[in-house]
């Protein structure tokens, strides 16, 4: 994957399309006119940004959109590949988990188990398109309904963006509605992948569950109007937490 494909057409500042815009549109063309075929293997992010002139940051947002577009999937430790065709289905509203379980007429609650200001590491600086080593807030909450554990959630938020939000960390029931009455950062959309996983030795106790029963792994990144702002990682118990989705034909 050395050369440059000969159907690339780089992004120019000079057009008013964002940059990220026409990074996507670049790498679109080129899958869809099939100079990447269906399982090959892109460049790293290194050379696609040589290729396109753009920054890391510009690209990964082009990436992001191409990956929930189902053109793309990125394999941990190994790349990111041209993917076949996909079918996205299930959409639900954008709420949080208080007003998820006040929905279901159960009683939302969080127990904070661990806050932290950490530097983001590589995976965390592009879920929030944030440069690498930027500080973050890092919130390890347990969260119920009826008093019972549901599930276990670390949410990483840019520090710069919500200010006072580690100080407040224990005090916090709804973080979105706190999110929106301190830093005026409102949530627009969410992009959540699920997987099937198990319950890990550090949480099996706070979830009240054997080591090793299945359960939901989910990741949700969230944006508002301006950028991503949290990037979460969720287990789930698989016995009190559903999955509905509504299909038409």
């Amino acid at each position: 994957m050395s050369d440059e494909p000969t159907g690339l057409v780089r992004p120019d500042r000079r057009r008013p399309e964002p940059l990220w815009h026409q990074a996507e549109m670049a790498l679109r063309d080129l899958i869809d006119q099939g100079e990447w075929g269906a399982g090959l293997q892109i460049p790293n992010e290194d050379r696609l940004c040589e290729m396109l002139g753009i920054s890391r940051i510009t690209l990964r947002h082009a990436l992001r959109n191409l990956e929930e577009a189902g053109m793309l999937r990125r394999e941990h430790g190994r790349g990111t590949f041209v993917r076949s065709a996909t079918m996205v289905a299930g959409v639900r509203g954008l709420t949080s988990f208080t007003d998820e379980m006040q929905s279901l007429a159960l009683s939302p609650g969080t127990r904070l188990l661990a806050a932290y200001t950490i530097a983001a590491t590589g995976e965390i600086a592009r879920a929030l398109e944030i440069p690498e080593g930027e500080m973050v807030v890092q919130l390890r909450r347990l969260r119920l309904g009826n008093g019972d554990p549901i599930g276990i959630q670390t949410t990483h938020l840019p520090a710069a963006r919500a200010p006072g939000l580690f100080e407040a960390a224990s005090e916090i029931g709804s973080l979105y509605r706190w999110l929106k009455d301190n830093a005026g950062i409102v949530p627009v959309k969410a992009k959540e992948v699920y997987r099937v996983g198990a319950v890990a030795s550090g949480d099996a106790a706070d979830l009240e569950l054997p080591v090793g029963t299945p359960a939901f792994e989910v990741e949700r990144i969230t944006f508002d109007q301006r950028s991503p702002f949290e990037f979460a990682v969720s287990t789930m118990r698989a016995d009190r937490y559903e999955i509905r989705s509504t299909l038409y034909v």
